[in-house]
């Protein structure tokens, strides 16, 4: 029995003794210590430096030839000759088509004899005139009857020429669309021509951007499956804002584009000038509100949630106007777990 008792007791002095811990121990790396660390929240950072920020628009655009005109008959009749080279140039004023005219020609040869016959009576009558043979409304009667015929003939030329269809200008005729022997009216659209001197480019950029725009203005594009930069110069922009999409149209003629065709659609790169003292950041840096945008800015070791105001976006970076600071430290990671003055700590900086 005695020992047993004397098994027992040493029993628990050992219990005792492993159950104390060392006070420097504790005191160390206790449970309050270890707390602290775990409730800062390490993110990356990005410190806001004044850099030079080329502002420029992208917008889409499209080219167009610079003069286009569907051709039309200005008379009705039949076709009779047709010039439309499909394709192929043309030059200012030839003949692209031709309509029944013989009735008018006969009409004018026709006006022509009477008109000979009346200068004739003209005469004759002047001659009387001299000799007071006639009275003088007489032979202002006869005067009058050869000017209306020189009006009726000039009337019927007009018309023969209007059977004629003829190029307005220097281009390139399109796909026909009438044959020989077709009876076309002004309605009737025979083909289209396009200038192939130049080409214009039509595009659209945001209205805030509207003033920046000045005629004379160097624009660059690209065209999709083309890796070549071409460049236009602004003539001239419409005089509102368009109320639907809140754009401004914009039209620039195309230098050296002879190897694009009209219709294209074009990338255009427009530059609207250079901020030396730009204040960037990294576009996931932002978080966006339902009335402001904000960032996470490191201020003595804490979260602070400051608004600000954004101006020009690149592809992966944002100009920041109004809310911060050159030499501010924000968070672009982990802001889904930062809480306003909750401890910060950066475990990468750029």
């Amino acid at each position: 029995m005695k020992y047993a008792l004397s098994l027992f007791a040493a029993a628990v002095l050992v219990l005792v003794s492993c159950g104390k811990s060392d006070p420097k121990q504790s005191n160390g790396g206790g449970p309050s210590a270890r707390s602290a660390s775990l409730n800062v929240t390490a993110v990356e950072g990005f410190v806001v430096r004044p850099t030079q920020l080329t502002e420029s628009v992208t917008a889409s655009g499209t080219l167009i030839p610079a003069e286009e005109t569907e051709l039309h008959p200005e008379a009705s009749g039949r076709v009779v000759s047709i010039n439309l080279p499909e394709g192929r140039s043309v030059r200012k004023g030839d003949l692209l088509l031709k309509i029944f005219d013989e009735d008018l020609k006969t009409q004018l040869q026709k006006l022509e004899i009477q008109l000979k016959q009346a200068e004739i009576t003209e005469q004759r009558l002047g001659d009387l005139l001299k000799v007071k043979g006639v009275s003088q409304q007489e032979y202002d009667l006869a005067a009058l009857q050869v000017q209306t015929l020189k009006s009726e003939m000039e009337l019927v030329r007009i018309n023969i020429r209007k059977t004629e269809l003829r190029a307005p200008y220097d281009g390139i005729i399109g796909l026909r669309r009438i044959s020989p022997g077709a009876y076309v009216t002004p309605a009737s659209p025979v083909a289209i021509i396009r200038a192939s001197s130049a080409l214009k480019l039509d595009f659209a950029i945001p209205e805030k951007y509207s003033n920046l725009l000045r005629p004379n203005q160097t624009v660059t594009f690209t065209v999709g499956g083309n890796p070549k930069t071409y460049s236009a110069t602004v003539q001239a922009t419409e005089q509102s804002i368009t109320a639907d999409t809140r754009n401004l149209q914009v039209r620039a003629l195309v230098r050296d584009g002879r190897d694009l065709l009209p219709g294209a659609f074009a990338e255009v790169n427009l530059t609207l000038g250079n901020k030396m003292q730009a204040l960037l950041i990294p576009n996931q840096a932002v978080i966006p509100q339902a009335r402001n945008k904000q960032v996470i800015v490191s201020k003595n070791g804490q979260a602070k949630f400051v608004v600000v105001k954004t101006g020009v976006r690149q592809a992966s970076m944002v100009e920041i106007t109004e809310g911060i600071q050159p030499g501010d430290t924000v968070a672009v990671t982990g802001m889904l777990f930062l809480r306003p003055n909750a401890p910060i700590a950066f475990s990468k900086i750029d």
